[in-house]
This record gives structure tokens, C-alpha cells and sequence, in this order.
């Protein structure tokens, strides 16, 4: 069976863009569609537009945010990023990468790692299917626990009011929380928030 993976590249030099995008779409087994964001101003509309399953960027992709900011301001806090790597780099600015792709990686490699992350996605999503929040609930948890209201998560989201209502309604069944407290502490824990960000 073919796997199907959307994947965003981040990466300033094209040669290094168009090399990774021509190996990933050779890939036996699977169906890849690559988008290429050259600069930092393209790469938080492309993933926020397409939706990507995996962010694959160079750490020192000039003009880039923190991993979480990409998340956070795309709107796609599931997606899994990967490292590209082409130079020695130090190690701590790996960190909160899901892996790494090494331009001196073969085509196996790079299948396997793609494979492993698209399975753990896969397993992650089976184990918690009737417990998991999707991404649009999540960020109606992080917009209660900042302290917005209906209306306000409603206009952040470009929502309807009803629509919040509703997805308020399946995030306290799912979850078994009632309170903005008890979603609060649920964010923190989830790692959805810092507490530096929490209205008090």
C-alpha cells in the first residue's frame, strides 16, 4: 500500500530544494506531493494553506521563528519536522525536531525515516482516536485558557459563535473536563501552553 505524505521544504539555496524534492518523489512506496518555501515570510502561509504532514527545514533557514512558533502561527501544531542537515551544527538547535534528514542520507534511508514517522503518526492517531482533540479543538482549548471568549475564539478562528459552542461541547465530552480551570491544567500538561501565557 502507497503511502501519502504532504510535505513542506524550507530551504534558501534552490539546488538543494529541487535535489530533495526530485529523491523524495522518486521514493518506492509512496505518493509525495513537496511545496518549496524559499523564505520565512512564504513558509507560515504555505503550511497554514496546505495542511503539510511534515515539515522537513534547514535549522538555520534564514529569518525562521522557534519550531513552536511555526506551529503555533501556521495553525498546524501536529505537524512533524525534520532537520536538514548539511553542515556540522550544534546539536542544541536540533532539539524538538522529530528527525533528521543528513543530505548525505540514501534514498533507503530517508524511506525508512519518513516511513517510521508517517507509522508513529498512524499508531498515535489509532491509540487516541476517541480521546484525541483534533487540531481545531486544540486551539479552542489554548483560546479559553488565554481567557477569550465565544465571540472572540469565534473571530480569532473565523468561526461562527455556534460552531465554538459546538466544538466546546465535544472537547468537555471527550476530555471529561468542565472547567477553564481544569482545561487549563490539561493545556499545561499537553504541553498546548506556557504559563507565562495564561490569563490570571
Amino acid at each position: 500500500m502507497s503511502i501519502t505524505l504532504k510535505i513542506v521544504v524550507a530551504e534558501s539555496s534552490a539546488i538543494i530544494r529541487s535535489g530533495l524534492e526530485m529523491m523524495l518523489k522518486k521514493l518506492s512506496g509512496m505518493n509525495i506531493k513537496v511545496i518549496e518555501a524559499d523564505s520565512a515570510d512564504k513558509l507560515l502561509e504555505l503550511i497554514r494553506h496546505n495542511q503539510p504532514d511534515l515539515l522537513i527545514i534547514n535549522p538555520a533557514f534564514p529569518g525562521c521563528f522557534s519550531l513552536q512558533q511555526i506551529k503555533d502561527e501556521s495553525r498546524c501544531p501536529d505537524i512533524k519536522c525534520l532537520a536538514l542537515i548539511y553542515s556540522l551544527m550544534d546539536q542544541s538547535l536540533l532539539r524538538g525536531y522529530d528527525d533528521q534528514i543528513n543530505i548525505y542520507d540514501s534514498t533507503d534511508e530517508i524511506r525508512h525515516k519518513l516511513e517510521r514517522l508517517h507509522e508513529d503518526e498512524a499508531n498515535e492517531s489509532a491509540t487516541d482516536e476517541q480521546l484525541a482533540l483534533s487540531t481545531r479543538e486544540k486551539e479552542i482549548v489554548v483560546c479559553v485558557v488565554k481567557g477569550m471568549t465565544n465571540r472572540e475564539i469565534a473571530d480569532r478562528l473565523y468561526l461562527s459563535t455556534h460552531t465554538v459552542i459546538t466544538h466546546r461541547r465535544n472537547i468537555a465530552r471527550k476530555l471529561q473536563i468542565h472547567s477553564a480551570s481544569g482545561l487549563t491544567v490539561y493545556a499545561i500538561v499537553n504541553k498546548l501552553v506556557e504559563l507565562d501565557e495564561i490569563k490570571t
